[in-house]
């Protein structure tokens, strides 16, 4: 019997039960039910077990390291000894020996070995090469894939490096909480990776006949084949259903009401230089002898946020760019969650780009916008229409300040942040949009971070119930810009 570290929720141990001898198996569950935790239990059981002394953990560049930091020590019990190292881009001869000491153990150790990659880097030779030569040195291993979306196109170099390492392992798993985000085709490579033999097709061309209609377009003097319907769907269903297990928000009434996600964004390099001048420039003002009020630290919290979020307003002309990862990572989460998402920008330069962002791949109706410049008349169309189950509306782009009192949007159950407000008040008002009298599920909180800057101060003075203007005013100002 298998001593969990943490205790899981109902849902998790029935999951974790059904699934934790598989040779392969699909954890289909929603953002915020705990996939992960589910897969480190069956990691750890497994190496208690003696299945496995190796794992290689792939997620994507905003999640990897929340495995690192979070997720692994949260979960792993105590009494196994685990050895881990992260990925980086960059060789150096300290990270070279790290690796090699991780794949070729040691006769007398016995600890379990764990390497994180994020997924992007088996885009690359270096680090698809990393991961096959590890699972091939370390056959009684488990390979993951968390949030495997990110290998849904079989023609993707990434997603065939990534179903080539993973046939070295003993065991496999795939997570996430929407497997289909196109359409059913995007099932093959994923379940390809845990079994070439899964779904019952070894080529995709197979499964795409079997379960899609296709018919023969002619273009002037070209010709091509295009999906236009698809067919057989519950023989389909069946078939996942043998080594997947689905769950959804709704069906786990031991969740709290409220779950809080992160999801880690990177600085870009430009992002890096521009976040370290305003830093020196801040601190400058304060060494300077210069009167620092509240106000002047604040605006200077403000600009290190704008950065963050991928552009910084100059006192003087318009809105410089910075080039950031933040609103592909937004992209991706929206991709993983279903129904109605409410999604929290502090800037209306973010707001925009955001909504076009939204508009090009989910359509113009899918989205609107409620913020300073929303016509008066307009604002309880957009919260009528979003709260319409029927309607086209899927995500409301809202500015705190403005939408964030007063208004019922009780239609979804994610919130993401794109950017947080300094202002508690404005953080507790916006969360209670979507929690509130009506609301008949648990509501996943999901705030974009960028590590090590000042989004992380924020956010743990939010979620700490503290008032960052009032705490500022009480605290040197240096360790707010630092």
């Amino acid at each position: 019997m298998y001593e969990f570290k943490t205790k899981p929720y109902k849902h998790q141990e029935d999951t974790f039960n059904v699934s934790r001898s598989a040779e392969y198996y699909a954890l289909l569950m929603e953002m915020g039910t705990g996939k992960t935790k589910v897969a480190i239990d069956t990691m750890c059981d497994l190496f208690e077990r003696g299945e496995i002394d190796t794992a290689l953990i792939l997620a994507p560049k905003g999640v990897f390291d929340n495995w690192v930091k979070n997720e692994i020590p949260i979960h792993t019990p105590d009494r196994i000894d685990y050895k881990m190292v992260r990925w980086q881009p960059n060789i150096t001869k300290k990270f070279q020996e790290e690796i090699e000491s991780l794949a070729y153990r040691d006769k007398e150790d016995k600890s379990l070995h764990i390497l994180v990659m994020n997924i992007e880097a088996l885009s690359t030779p270096k680090g698809a090469g990393t991961a096959e030569k590890f699972l091939k040195i370390n056959p009684d291993s488990i390979a993951i894939v968390d949030e495997s979306t990110t290998i849904k196109n079989s023609k993707a170099q990434r997603t065939k490096a990534v179903i080539k390492a993973g046939k070295n392992a003993k065991y496999r798993r795939i997570l996430t909480g929407s497997p289909i985000t196109k359409s059913p085709m995007d099932l093959f490579s994923q379940c390809h990776f845990l079994h070439e033999d899964a779904l019952g097709f070894s080529s995709f061309f197979a499964f795409q006949n079997r379960y899609a209609v296709i018919q023969k377009r002619n273009m002037g003097h070209r010709s091509f084949q295009e999906i236009t319907g698809y067919r057989r769907l519950d023989e389909l269903g069946e078939k996942l259903n043998r080594f997947a297990t689905r769950i959804t928000k709704d069906e786990c009434l031991d969740l709290p009401e409220k779950i809080y996600m992160k999801r880690n964004v990177p600085l870009s390099k430009d992002q890096i230089t521009a976040y370290v001048q305003m830093q020196k420039l801040a601190l400058a003002r304060l060494d300077s002898g210069e009167l620092a009020t509240t106000q002047s630290v604040l605006t200077q919290i403000m600009r290190l946020q704008q950065i963050c979020c991928g552009h910084l307003q100059p006192d003087t002309g318009p809105i410089v760019e910075i080039k950031n990862n933040r609103l592909s990572e937004l992209m991706d989460i929206l991709d993983e969650v279903s129904g109605k998402v409410i999604i929290w920008a502090t800037w209306t330069y973010d707001i925009h780009q955001i909504e076009a962002a939204i508009k090009k791949k989910f359509g113009p109706r899918s989205v609107a916008t409620y913020y300073g410049g929303t016509e008066q008349d307009r604002r309880q169309e957009i919260v009528t229409e979003f709260q319409d189950e029927q309607s086209d509306l899927r995500f409301f782009i809202g500015q705190p300040k403005t939408g964030g009192y007063g208004i019922t949007l009780t239609a979804a159950t994610t919130m993401v942040y794109y950017s947080n407000s300094y202002d508690l008040e404005i953080r507790l008002q916006s969360e209670d949009r979507a929690h509130r009298i009506g609301q008949k599920a648990n509501v996943t909180y999901i705030d974009l971070v960028s590590p090590d800057t000042i989004d992380e101060k924020i956010l743990a003075a939010l979620r700490d119930k503290i008032d960052i203007a009032g705490q500022v005013l009480g605290e040197d100002f240096k360790q707010w810009l630092l």
